[in-house]
């Protein structure tokens, strides 16, 4: 009997487990057995068309409009809008702005999406940049604020009725610095100018191609050779062929005087007309209107390499003495000075263009550099305003060299002084409060 009670107790728990078994083997034929007694891996997903489903994401509350006033210091075509964005940023993925314009009939009374903001991002939009929906001046708009949510909805906000319309201001208090630098070199222009007309002689950098005008004139009226003028190749638009033309007349003028031969080929049209009449004009104003030569000034052609070979076949026959290359320039320009430099000519070049600097200053005795082209008028003719306004420009010159200077040096003493990073101390800063390089541009 005691053997019976302990087998008993082993029997019935092998009986037990070979029943849960079983039962595993039951439910899930050919599948590997799940140990029950092992952590669940996690929540199933819902199978489709089962009864359970996933859980909602919670209600997003819409964001609303706060004000909009007028942008300032703008011509009337800006609005600041400010809003309040949704409380429930989290579940936020943008902002959609939204106009319409009430009580139109031309389209704009529909609702359209002016600015776009990431959430997170700023809470105020300044509407008017975007110039397919642009803001009139005087005109009431309506705005909204959608919320494009994380799960791909979409939430319309309350509409905002704004009063406040956009106007242009008279006057932009941010360009104050600007006035006051343009009034300072204005101011030093009209004394220049005075000065001037009041007879004074006031000193100018003297420009060596400049200075050799006269020269190169004098050496071709010694050599009983022509003198070549090319007026650039550029329209009667440009500046740089303004100002050869009116050195054309300077030019002309003094050649009149010597009985020097001039020749001037021209690419356009209207350049060649009006160096005609300046070269006409020099004649007269000498006093030797019966020497002037109507085949002096002449068009060749406006096609670019034909003009050039033409003005080089033209160096090559006569043998000038002298050229000028004096106005806008661009691939063409060692074609002509290489040739000219062959010839055995004092060539004496001017430009603008900063890419054909280089051949002319390599091939060309001298060479006028950017606005020194602009100045040689007024050195060579001297007439007083002429004179006023590259001396007044040239002061203004020197107070923009010296605000660059003091700022050097004040950057150096900030850094002696360890005031780099405290804008109160720093000595650059307090210079930078006074006057920028944009008011100075």
């Amino acid at each position: 009997m005691r053997r019976t009670s302990h087998f008993l107790p082993v029997a019935l728990a092998a009986l037990l487990c070979a029943a849960s078994a079983g039962a595993q083997v039951t439910t899930s034929p050919g599948a590997p057995a799940v140990d029950s007694l092992a952590p669940s891996p996690g929540p199933v997903a819902a199978v489709p068309g089962s009864a359970a489903a996933p859980a909602a994401l919670p209600e997003v509350r819409p964001a609303q409009v706060l004000s909009v006033t007028d942008f300032p210091n703008d011509a009337g075509d800006h609005l600041q809008v400010a809003f309040q964005p949704s409380p429930d940023s989290s579940l936020v993925l943008a902002y959609q702005l939204e106009r319409r314009t009430p009580g139109a009939t031309d389209g704009s009374e529909d609702w359209a999406v002016v600015a776009i903001l990431a959430a997170g991002e700023a809470t105020s939009v300044v509407d008017g940049y975007d110039p397919d929906y642009p803001v009139q001046p005087g005109v009431h708009y309506d705005y909204r604020v959608d919320v494009m949510t994380v799960d791909g909805g979409h939430l319309e906000g309350p509409s905002f009725e704004s009063a406040v319309v956009a106007r242009g201001e008279w006057y932009n208090t941010d360009k104050t610095r600007v006035l006051v630098a343009c009034s300072i070199f204005m101011a030093l222009i009209f004394y220049y100018f005075s000065r001037a007309r009041r007879g004074a002689s006031l000193y100018l950098r003297p420009i060596a191609g400049i200075d050799a005008i006269d020269e190169a004139i004098g050496r071709a009226t010694e050599m009983g050779k022509p003198i070549l003028y090319v007026p650039g190749l550029s329209d009667i638009s440009d500046v740089a062929t303004i100002a050869s033309l009116t050195i054309l007349g300077r030019v002309a003028r003094k050649v009149a005087e010597y009985q020097t031969p001039l020749m001037v080929p021209n690419r356009d049209p209207i350049v060649y007309t009006v160096a005609e009449e300046s070269v006409k004009q020099a004649y007269l104003e000498a006093g030797r209107p019966d020497t002037y030569d109507p085949n002096s000034v002449f068009f060749v052609t406006d096609s670019q390499f034909a003009y050039v070979a033409a003005v080089n076949g033209l160096m090559t026959r006569e043998k000038p003495a002298t050229n000028f290359y004096l106005g806008m320039f661009w691939a063409e320009s060692l074609l002509l000075a290489e040739t000219g430099s062959l010839s055995g000519a004092i060539q004496i070049a001017g430009t603008d263009a900063i890419t054909q600097l280089p051949f002319f200053i390599t091939t060309c005795d001298y060479t006028l550099i950017g606005e020194e082209l602009y100045a040689a008028s007024a050195y060579l003719g001297r007439e007083p305003k002429q004179v006023g306004a590259v001396k007044g420009q040239d002061a203004c010159k020197g107070l923009v060299m010296f605000l660059f200077t003091a700022g050097i040096v004040l950057s150096i003493a900030d850094l002696i002084l360890g005031t780099v990073g405290d804008p109160s101390r720093s000595l650059i800063m307090k210079l930078a409060n006074l006057v920028t390089v944009g008011a100075l541009e």
